[in-house]
């Protein structure tokens, strides 16, 4: 019954659900009406003034009472899975930064505060000896350093990945394509477990959803957003693992490439990246020292959700918009959506903190902390 489970949560996840409403369109159209709620009470008249929405959005939109949110969020428990909405605290920070992040996410395991010192490992999924030994190596060697490892579980490169973290006795974060209840590939269900059990196995699609085409380039956003780095390894000039790549450099997040023999086509998308000004992965420290070093949590490891001393001389409203901005490029909707604050209320704070060298702009929708 809908009435058990909290209106702002089924609210997400039913916006979730409606087909053709990605996470910019969200984005959109809460930055319209304020939450997901107030999306569905909106008259079709003002949903077609969001740039994006059209006649066929509109309906669907108004028909979105027909999808079953309840549903889905019943079998989230009876799965064991958590439901983690973006304002929650134990929503990943650096995930919350991005351009476009999830609104909720569905968690089988932990999110630790240590996680948010994380490397994503992709690459092929069908890799040469070579590949799965080099990515063995450096999932091995990141979850010595204390690192958590992110990939996408899938085959090749990704499962290699999250196994050799397993074995190193670190943390590793899955993230799916699809629901939970409709794992791919399944012949991972055993891994999916043993990550969850020592990790974290998340994804944005309700439970029941079965992985699309579109929603693969999708996930990959969010494997580059928790993480302060992603590496390839292994990659030919069309491998998905490159749209990781992309993402990540747009995210404002580092770019590492594993090279390999100039003969293979599995070499191709590597040294493509590197040629464009990806770092060049010979061992572990090539990573290494390239990660911000954060404060030292109790467990003796960088924890980079450390906050930094908000300047001084700072009013109540400019404090809120400074402290809305995360550790790396944080997107001007996230600020809103943080702080509480109106767009065009937070847009001028920006310029004033901006003329005192508080913050600076990155792109249009995209702000830093000096």
């Amino acid at each position: 019954m809908t009435e058990s489970y909290d209106p702002d949560v089924l609210a997400e996840v039913r916006l979730g659900m409606v087909s053709g409403i990605g996470p910019r369109l969200r984005g959109l159209l809460v930055a319209e009406f304020g939450d997901a709620a107030a999306v569905f009470r909106a008259e079709p008249h003002s949903l077609a003034r969001v740039s994006g929405i059209g006649p066929k959005l509109v309906a669907k939109l108004q028909a979105a009472e027909d999808l079953d949110a309840a549903g889905q969020l019943s079998l989230a428990e009876r799965i064991g899975a958590q439901v983690v909405l973006i304002g929650s605290e134990t929503y990943p920070r650096a995930l919350r930064e991005i351009p476009d992040p999830p609104a909720v996410l569905f968690a089988k395991g932990e999110i630790k505060p240590e996680d948010a010192r994380s490397v994503a490992i992709v690459g092929s999924r069908h890799p040469t000896k070579y590949g799965r030994s080099v990515a063995q190596r450096l999932a091995t060697d990141l979850a010595h350093a204390g690192v958590t490892v992110v990939s996408g579980l899938a085959r090749g490169v990704d499962a290699v990945a999250h196994r050799a973290a397993l074995e190193a006795g670190g943390r590793t974060l899955a993230v799916l394509a699809g629901g939970h209840a409709r794992l791919y590939p399944p012949e991972h269900a055993g891994l999916a477990d043993d990550v969850a059990a020592s990790g974290c196995v998340l994804t944005e699609s309700p439970p029941g959803m079965p992985p699309l085409a579109g929603s693969f380039p999708q996930r990959n956003r969010i494997i580059s957003g928790l993480s302060l780095g992603s590496v390839v390894v292994e990659a030919s000039d069309r491998s998905g693992a490159l749209i990781t790549s992309k993402h990540a450099a747009e995210q404002g997040r580092e770019v590492f490439a594993v090279p390999g023999p100039i003969d293979s086509r599995l070499s191709r998308g590597c040294h493509a990246l590197i040629q464009d000004g990806a770092k060049l992965v010979q061992d572990v420290e090539d990573i290494l020292e390239e990660l911000p070093p954060g404060a030292a949590s109790p467990a003796g490891r960088p924890d980079l959700n450390a906050p930094r001393p908000t300047p001084p001389n700072l009013n109540e409203v400019e404090r809120r918009v400074y402290e809305a901005i995360g550790e790396g490029p944080t997107a001007v909707d996230a600020v809103v959506e943080i702080s509480g604050i109106p767009v065009h209320r937070v847009l001028s704070t920006i310029s004033v903190l901006e003329v005192r060298r508080v913050v600076r702009r990155i792109s249009g929708t995209l702000v830093a902390r000096e």
